[in-house]
């Protein structure tokens, strides 16, 4: 990976859409909505606000909980990435 995030930002990658529902009903494309749901992919070193170091609590690897408009998109080398801060994450899925 050549995108290495500054401050306390994050790069995640969003985690494929589901294709069929709980009660086994096959899904279009055009009724899939982006799931919320994404990869840790790198994160920065964090950073200093009024004085105290505010540490980054993802790490690489995490699968993370976003707001639908949080963030913003980008692509890299065929690939599709949010990058976005950290207080724009709302959960850590613990499984």
């Amino acid at each position: 990976m050549n995108i290495r995030p500054l401050s306390d930002r994050v790069l995640i990658k969003r985690l494929e859409a589901e294709e069929t529902t709980k009660s086994g009903i096959l899904l279009s494309a055009a009724a899939k909505e982006k799931p919320q749901e994404a990869e840790v992919i790198a994160v920065g070193p964090g950073k200093f606000e009024d004085g105290k170091e505010i540490k980054m609590e993802v790490k690489v690897g995490d699968i993370v909980l976003f707001s639908k408009y949080s963030g913003n998109e980008i692509k890299y080398e065929g690939t599709e990435y949010i990058i976005l801060k950290q207080d724009e994450l709302l959960a850590i899925i613990e499984k």
